[in-house]
């Protein structure tokens, strides 16, 4: 069959190739008649030098600031604290075109970093270096880039300590081109494929085929060596689509909106008897879809479980029989482009094996995929087999292992514009397509300032998408499309990290791909634009006392606006939910009270414009106890209990008495209890400040003894709620006894603190 044209045909290239070779042309002319002495091009300058820079920590603010790095004096230095990632960025005051960076390191360097552009600073982040081998010393980098801000990202040190720098240098010219209309790079320019607000900045890819479909199709890869394309019923066709969130029953509902985003594919992970209903309403639509297979360990139903690939034949005859079981039953639908095996179980093998029976049992995972691709591709000659899994490294395997895959897939989000990198080092004889992709995830981007990852803005997640669909589609007859994550209708913590249409409702990020994919959503209504959202004093919020958040809203349609406000705590208790909370609103001052558990929280807000649309932002706070005057008589005194939990962290007495709210003492699973503390000798007190773990006492007594033997009740508590209780109850003794009566919970009791104060 034969291939399609080069991709460099498509929309929007040869305006660029042509520009280009005009630019070249007339910078040859000028270097043939420049005078003796004068120079045509100006040599490249250290742009960063005495440039405003800033870090994601500092060792000391004092002595190794952020801006030692751009002083030109090699005798001063930036370094992080000790921990991974950090990163270290430079405003260049212009964006400029840049060409090589050096790095005077001292001892402690990264061993694993990115060089980064950008043109805000805050987000839309490019690598144009990277590396997981850095020598350390002085490292000269050849670059090619463009933009106002650099930034190292150091992912892995290379030692105990953090990351340091003598000197960060950046060479390039200042400015980004002429104004000549015929130059890409000319910022003036209305038709520039680099101003962001264009929409023609990215290549759509082929046009969609309307649907409904009513015929089987034909899906083969066609092409070869470096210049492969898709092709559907003899048609170049382009994955552009999205992960599929919403119930099966639910397609015909959403999937117009999976449209109108420009989008023609979507992805599943597993296939069963329901997917016919997602198939019939993706045909109705016009949406192919990638059929998807769990394989063990990788994400689907019962992915904790380890399979041992080399000699489970059980599972392996058992699944491929499934597997096979469905191709035939939809390997004629319509709606079926391609199938894709397994999910991201050659990164989970990892949580199985280790060493070389790692090694050893990711190989033979990788085999037994192309045993699968066989048995499909015999009984469906008609439809390409894949297999996704989360990272480029999984790639060696099946170049090794599988030869029967026709097309590579990865699931890649802030690392996708390395892809092609990784292709071309690799030497692969493939091409491929973006499994899941989006803005960077939890594990990809710095932490906070209450060392909880620094979630990207809603602005930023658009400009993500258009970021990696950029990077996908000028890998030019390789990469062959995406199927982004998430068209979910989630409103919890992944849900807000990932979803396009949270509760159904639109974000910036569906309006970002509408445009660039020309969907018919594309200048309607947009939602919302949150532009900044802060929370003074994040580091310490006063648990159960009102605190604020203070946002930058606006609306371009005009519409009316709600708030909606909630709180997760996934960074205490794993807890990925969103609870609402009530909200007090001035303005774009939101005011809430802050909860009774400990530790990082996130507050979200919703902000609705009532045509379908929503902006959402979130920010972390660390919630901390109500301050306590005085000196707490039991910090650091011996304490004992009616029981203590010895599983897990050993939780004993003395936890609750040792000032680290991280640690606590937990009883027995027992409806009653005791804890008590020995003052050394007969003290005087007046508060107790009590913070509960969320099993807490519902009701209990506070006892005072100078033997430890007879007991005297000075405070009675009931209806206690958990989380802190802070209270009046003086007296004068040597032994204080909490005497637990009542449980708040099906469990015991357990206490991160408890604090006795003699007040001044």
């Amino acid at each position: 069959m034969t291939s399609h044209p080069p991709i460099q045909t498509r929309r929007g290239a040869p305006a660029r190739t042509l520009a280009l070779g005009a630019a070249i042309a007339a910078a040859l002319v000028a270097t043939l008649l420049a005078s003796p002495g004068q120079a045509a091009f100006a040599a490249p300058v250290n742009l960063s030098q005495g440039k405003t820079a800033s870090a994601s920590s500092v060792e000391s603010a004092d002595y190794t600031p952020a801006k030692a790095a751009f002083d030109g004096d090699p005798g001063t230095r930036w370094a992080s604290t000790w921990s991974d990632p950090q990163w270290i960025q430079v405003d260049l005051g212009q964006k400029s075109d840049l060409d090589r960076i050096e790095l005077r390191w001292e001892g402690a360097y990264a061993k694993a970093y990115e060089i980064q552009v950008s043109d805000t600073g805050t987000g839309g982040w490019t690598t144009i270096h990277s590396t997981t081998t850095g020598p350390g010393g002085n490292e000269s980098l050849n670059v090619d880039g463009q933009g106002r801000y650099v930034r190292l990202h150091g992912t892995t040190r290379a030692n105990g300590y953090g990351y340091s720098l003598w000197e960060f240098q950046v060479f390039g010219t200042a400015g980004t081109g002429s104004t000549d209309p015929t130059d890409p790079t000319d910022p003036t320019d209305p038709t520039d494929p680099t101003d962001p607000t264009d929409p023609g900045e990215v290549d759509p890819g082929y046009p969609n085929e309307p649907g409904p479909f009513t015929t089987p199709s034909v899906v083969k890869v066609a092409g070869g060596n470096g210049n492969w394309s898709l092709q559907v019923n003899g048609k170049p066709y382009t994955v552009k689509g999205f992960t599929w969130g919403p119930s099966f029953a639910e397609a015909d509902t959403y999937m117009p909106g999976l449209t109108g985003m420009g989008a023609n594919t979507t992805r599943t992970w597993g296939t069963g008897a329901d997917t016919k209903t997602l198939l019939d309403s993706a045909a109705k639509n016009g949406v192919r879809v990638v059929n998807g297979f769990w394989l063990l360990p990788g994400g689907g139903p019962g992915s904790g479980g380890c399979i041992n690939y080399t000699t489970d034949a059980t599972y392996k005859s058992t699944t491929k029989a499934d597997i096979l079981n469905w191709v035939n039953v939809y390997k004629s639908h319509p709606a079926t482009l391609m199938w894709s095996v397994g999910n991201e179980s050659l990164l989970g093998l990892q949580n199985c094996f280790s060493g070389a029976v790692l090694e050893a049992e990711r190989n033979a995972y990788a085999a037994y995929v192309n045993e699968v691709a066989v048995a499909i591709k015999q009984i469906d000659p008609n439809h390409p087999v894949t297999s996704t899994d989360a990272w480029t490294g999984s790639w060696p395997y099946y170049k090794a292992n599988t030869p029967a895959l026709d097309l590579l897939a990865v699931n890649s989000y802030g690392d996708v514009c390395n892809i092609r990198q990784t292709w071309q080092d690799g030497d692969y004889d493939w091409p491929y397509i973006v499994t899941e992709g989006g803005a960077a995830g939890e594990w990809e981007v710095p932490d906070d300032a209450n060392g909880v990852p620094d979630e990207p803005t809603d602005i930023e997640k658009g400009e993500a998408l258009r970021d990696s669909w950029r990077c996908i589609s000028e890998h030019e007859g390789v990469g062959l499309g995406a199927t982004f994550f998430h068209y979910g209708l989630e409103g919890d913590f992944g849900g807000v990290w990932f979803n396009v249409n949270p509760g159904g409702n639109k974000r910036l990020g569906y309006y970002t791909v509408a445009d660039m994919w020309n969907g018919s959503a594309a200048g309607g209504n947009t939602p919302p634009r949150i532009s900044s959202m802060s929370i003074p004093g994040s580091g310490s919020i006063v648990a159960g006392q009102p605190f604020t958040f203070n946002l930058s809203v606006t609306d371009p349609d005009g519409d009316a606006l709600k708030y909606v406000t909630f709180f997760n705590s996934k960074y205490i208790d794993g807890n990925g939910g969103v609870q609402y909370v009530e909200h007090q609103r001035s303005g774009n001052s939101i005011t809430v009270v802050a909860p009774q558990k400990l530790g990082v929280w996130k507050a979200y807000v919703f902000v609705e414009d009532g045509k379908g649309n929503v902006g959402v932002e979130t920010r972390s706070f660390k919630v901390v106890p109500p301050a306590v005057p005085g000196s707490n008589v039991a910090l650091g005194k011996t304490a004992t209990a009616s029981s203590f939990q010895t599983w897990g962290d050993d939780y004993t007495p003395g936890q609750a008495f040792d000032g680290n709210a991280a640690t606590r003492w937990s009883g027995e699973w027992a409806p009653t209890g005791w804890i008590q503390v020995d003052l050394g000798s007969a003290r005087s007190f007046d508060r107790f400040q009590l913070v509960w773990e969320a099993a807490h006492a519902k009701s209990y007594d506070v006892q005072v003894s100078n033997d430890g033997s007879n007991w005297s009740t000075i405070k009675t508590v009931s209806g206690g709620d958990g989380g802190i209780d802070t209270f009046d109850a003086a007296g004068t003794a040597r032994y204080v006894r909490l005497n637990l009566t009542e449980r708040g919970t099906e469990w015991g009791y357990s206490l991160f603190e408890v604090g006795i104060y003699d007040l001044p």
